[in-house]
């Protein structure tokens, strides 16, 4: 079982299900022990916390990518044909299914809404970064000053 399915599965199930919970709010802090571990995992592999990172912005485009249609009102089937492809296309792009979808594809998406595509890459918000190769921590300099 994926963490996804598992972390559904912990809130929507009855305290009975789960041993030793007797509410839901106990069930709510079995899911939180459990993220718990997975923040232990992502700080001590570097490696995963790389592929968490990739996967999370990716699910942030396709966010976007919906939410930009729903605001608009309108359906996958009525995007598809703004497009000129079908809705299952539609469908599969915004679930991620479709790999490497480039710039431009992501631009005609938007265009079609009244929207525009804006690429951004920052530096890590936190003051201190793992190092791609080694995973061990790297201090940055402040901004302004090498």
């Amino acid at each position: 079982m994926n963490m996804a399915e598992w972390t559904v599965d912990a809130y929507e199930t009855d305290a009975g299900e789960v041993p030793g919970a007797e509410t839901r709010t106990e069930v709510a802090m079995a899911k939180t022990g459990f993220m718990k571990w997975v923040d232990g995992q992502l700080r001590s592999d570097a490696a995963l916390a790389r592929d968490v990172d990739v996967l999370l912005n990716e699910m942030k485009i396709e966010q976007e990518l919906v939410a930009l249609r729903e605001k608009k009102g309108l359906s996958q089937r009525d995007m598809a044909k703004r497009l000129g492809t079908s809705q299952p296309y539609i469908a599969k792009l915004e679930s991620g299914k479709i790999k490497n979808v480039g710039v431009r594809t992501l631009a005609k998406y938007a265009t079609a809404l009244g929207g525009r595509v804006t690429l951004t890459i920052e530096p890590e918000p936190r003051a201190a970064a793992r190092t791609a190769k080694t995973g061990s921590l790297v201090k940055r300099a402040p901004r302004g000053r090498k």
